[in-house]
């Protein structure tokens, strides 16, 4: 039987990783679960990372920074409407409004920044929809190196 395993290498603009999960038999779904969601966690960084260097970021914080969601999951009616409202709406359509973009190129950056501003919307209230909360005890991750990312 052939060797299983999760791999990741990445190596861009000084981004370099290389995160593997060998597979064995003793391997549980705990395990591979805690592997995925740190490589989500890393790979959602660097999105938005790259979605900053293409549009600014910062004109979207500011206005969804204006927006009043409440600290509750009560909220969270109001915190979709607020994400989506028509000013948080005519922010993203400004800042992804490049000549250098065709029409479905900016259509498909706009869609990336509703994202962005619906996790941050939910973060602001105190809601998570991503594992980024979790404490995870990543496989194969030496000691020193999680007492590292714990202080940041």
């Amino acid at each position: 039987m052939s060797e299983k395993y999760i791999q990741m290498v990445a190596n861009y603009d000084g981004w370099v990783a290389v995160k593997k999960l060998k597979i064995e038999p003793s391997t549980d779904s705990r395990t591979v679960m805690q592997f995925l969601a740190s490589l989500g966690i890393s790979l959602d960084k660097k999105v938005e990372e790259n979605l900053a260097k293409i549009v600014d970021l910062k004109k979207l914080d500011s206005a969804l920074e204006e927006l009043s969601v409440g600290k509750n999951s009560e909220n969270i009616a109001l915190i979709i409407e607020a994400a989506s409202s028509g000013k948080v709406n005519r922010v993203i359509k400004e800042i992804c409004e490049l000549e250098s973009l065709q029409a479905k190129e900016k259509t498909e950056l706009q869609e990336f920044c509703k994202v962005y501003a619906l996790k941050k919307a939910f973060k602001k209230a105190g809601l998570f929809i991503d594992y980024s909360t979790i404490q995870l005890k990543i496989p194969g991750m030496k000691k020193s190196r999680a007492k590292k990312e714990a202080k940041d």
